[in-house]
């Protein structure tokens, strides 16, 4: 998986519901893998399918209307259980950006360090997203991480985003936090070496 992000363009998949939490993300019946793969195709499971498996063809991500990186989500994304296979799904989906008002904070860094970037808007910025959406379900958004800026093209309104600074550099290198000390191994062995002079 790569985690590297800078600037993307993509068309939205909206889902304004608030307060969703990490068993409607990933129900718990499963997490009994260990390891990121196979999890997106179990996104938002039971919201998806019904109990007998057939796709519920009501839910957004089972129509052919939105199609794209960027998740569009009501407050409180991410609530509920610790769970990092929460992210894990999201990921595996494909999205690459979750765009919300506000996060529960263990899912924001689970998302950060698995690759996706939750974007903190406004209420009026998310509420601008979700009406150019229903007008336009081609509509797109820019996320700048560079920059700290998304933009809704369809309006043409900008906003500024908060990021943590390491997580920022993490996501534009490319890097987990374990290739992050890898790739400053010579600086610690260098600060060791002096340490224990």
């Amino acid at each position: 998986m790569s985690f590297k992000f800078n600037k993307l363009t993509s068309a939205v998949v909206p889902l304004p519901l608030e307060n969703v939490d990490t068993d409607q993300i990933i129900p718990a019946r499963f997490l009994k893998a260990t390891t990121r793969e196979g999890f997106g195709e179990h996104l938002f499971r039971d919201w998806r399918y019904d109990r007998d498996g057939k796709p519920n063809p009501d839910f957004v991500l089972n129509g052919d209307t939105y199609r794209g990186e960027i998740l569009v989500t009501g407050k409180n994304f991410g609530c509920g259980s610790s769970r990092e296979h929460a992210a894990w799904a999201i990921a595996g989906y494909g999205f690459r950006a979750v765009v919300s008002s506000f996060f529960a904070d263990i899912f924001k860094g689970n998302a950060l360090n698995n690759g996706v970037l939750p974007v903190v808007v406004t209420p009026a910025f998310l509420a601008g997203i979700f009406a150019c959406a229903a007008d336009d379900p081609h509509m797109t958004l820019t996320v700048d991480l560079e920059n700290r800026l998304i933009t809704n093209n369809a309006s043409g309104v900008a906003e500024s985003f908060e990021i943590n600074a390491y997580k920022r550099d993490c996501l534009l290198q490319g890097l987990d936090d374990i290739d992050y000390l890898l790739s400053r191994k010579d600086r610690i062995e260098a600060c060791e070496m002096e340490r224990f002079r």
